[in-house]
């Protein structure tokens, strides 16, 4: 009888030396598992913002800004801006904003403006990823400015 006293003894042992074993080894997966978690949710916070932010106006929109005193920055090229812009506006080709961003005012609205948009829309992304919050792009770009009939310096083609 001693004999299988001693030998539960011996297999009682081992048997929660494994059980140990395994709930350390659970624990580590739920820890591995967390840390993922926590880094694909610190991802979508990053991502998030450079793609929801960003609010696109209309001409009219764009017009009340301006004249409430926002800054216009035009991301065409320079001949593009030779041809016409939005009075007062300031250029910065899109392939120079990212060097450029200190010329930008923090503390005032950004309009930003290309020929049809799409380059704006760039360009507000740029201006997100660098900690710009307060960024419009002006939908339909100054061709949509030119049809809404506003204001521009030049002569539109």
């Amino acid at each position: 009888m001693s004999r299988k006293h001693t030998q539960s003894k011996h297999t009682a042992r081992p048997a929660s030396h494994q059980r140990q074993k395994i709930h350390k080894q659970n624990l580590t997966w739920v820890w591995v598992g967390l840390a993922v978690l926590l880094v694909v949710f610190a991802g979508i916070l990053l991502i998030r913002p450079g793609a929801t932010t960003s609010v696109e106006i209309t001409p009219a929109q764009a017009y009340e800004k301006i004249q409430q005193g926002a800054f216009v920055l035009d991301v065409r090229s320079q001949e593009e801006w030779d041809q016409f812009h939005i009075a007062g506006s300031t250029l910065i080709p899109l392939d120079q904003l990212q060097n450029r961003l200190d010329e930008l005012p923090k503390d005032k609205e950004i309009v930003v403006v290309c020929l049809s948009g799409h380059r704006s829309q760039n360009g507000t992304t740029i201006l997100q990823q660098a900690g710009f919050t307060r960024i419009f792009c002006l939908s339909g770009g100054l061709q949509a400015w030119t049809e809404a009939k506003y204001p521009v310096e030049g002569n539109v083609p």
